[in-house]
């Protein structure tokens, strides 16, 4: 972390504990990773505010606060096998792979995953892997996993990610029709039954079924 950066890196910091994020491993994590260097030069002064920021293809590095609400929600362990759909900035990806064993992230924009491909090389991030596909359809052959994270709206959950969650396993995601009001919820696994919470009203980009027109589908597509 850069030293001159420590001031905006705490102001957020006692923000984001002000707004009820009181998980020490999150805001540590937050603390770590470098927002800066997941933003487009034309925002790296807004990288330590929490806003939301354009990253190109109708998509955005999410509000500092939600990537903390959500990853606090998922209550990750040092152990866990975590899958995220939708990887964009690669940001919520940094923040998970300092908490987990493995993140497993799946994104629809090949320029996106390429960009954040190379920020996790400079940031010697080695507990992620990537995949370029429709993270709708899940990533079944790595299937289940103890936690899984959706950062893009759906309807409804997607049956293949919810199926895809291990006994016990917590599930965060986004619910409701694009333009509108969604509801962030936490779905856990208990003896086979998924037992859904509430966690608030969000506003997120839609969960898209299918790659974008003229993409090819990777080579190991089912």
């Amino acid at each position: 972390m850069n030293d001159a950066h420590m001031p905006k890196v705490l102001r957020l910091l006692m923000e984001l504990r002000r707004l009820g994020i009181t998980d020490a491993r999150t805001l540590g994590a937050i603390e770590r990773v470098a927002r800066d260097a997941f933003v487009p030069a034309a925002f790296k002064d807004q990288a330590w505010e929490n806003v939301a920021l354009p990253i190109g293809h109708a998509q955005t590095i999410s509000q500092p606060l939600v990537v903390a609400l959500m990853t606090q929600a998922l209550e990750v362990g040092d152990r866990h096998k975590v899958l995220e759909i939708g990887s964009g900035s690669g940001y919520q990806t940094a923040v998970l792979a300092k908490l987990c064993r493995r993140v497993f992230t799946m994104e629809r924009h090949r320029s996106l995953l390429k960009d954040a491909e190379r920020r996790f090389a400079e940031l010697k991030l080695h507990n992620v892997t990537t995949r370029f596909g429709d993270g709708t359809k899940g990533w079944p052959e790595q299937a289940p996993f103890d936690r899984i994270i959706v950062t893009a709206a759906a309807p409804e959950l997607p049956a293949v990610l919810c199926d895809s969650l291990a006994e016990g396993g917590i599930l965060v995601a986004p619910v409701g029709e694009e333009r509108r009001d969604q509801q962030l919820v936490r779905v856990i696994r208990r003896a086979g039954t998924l037992v859904t919470e509430d966690l608030g009203t969000v506003r997120f980009v839609p969960l898209v079924v299918g790659l974008p027109r003229g993409a090819r589908p990777p080579a190991d597509a089912k």
